[in-house]
């Protein structure tokens, strides 16, 4: 049974280190995921990012009297906390950078 599960996970981490590769070098300014990119970042990514925003909340939080003593709580908040939240939250679904998907206004010919 363990072996089974570590087989199984073994095969999905490849493949999410495979499409991050495929998605890293797209180095487009306006950004059209496919379908396989919105069903990757649905089912896999997502959910990472939002552990990563829980885990990175929860170190933030045991590291906050150090932070506080050095004087980088804005930093430590942006890297652990705010950083993967925006990534989860505030990204269209199989885009690759943070921010919201601008709509294209077009003008109408004169």
């Amino acid at each position: 049974m363990t072996r089974k599960l570590t087989r199984i996970l073994t095969t999905m981490m490849a493949v999410s280190l495979l499409s991050f590769s495929a998605i890293g070098h797209a180095n487009t300014l306006e950004e059209s995921p496919s379908a396989l990119a919105m069903t990757t970042d649905a089912l896999i990514v997502r959910p990472v990012l939002l552990a990563t925003t829980i885990v990175g909340s929860v170190v933030y939080l045991v590291s906050l009297p150090f932070s506080l003593l050095g004087g980088n709580t804005a930093e430590a908040g942006e890297v652990l906390v705010a950083g993967p939240a925006r990534a989860t939250f505030a990204r269209c679904l199989g885009c690759t950078r943070s921010g919201r998907k601008h709509d294209t206004v077009e003008q109408p010919a004169n």
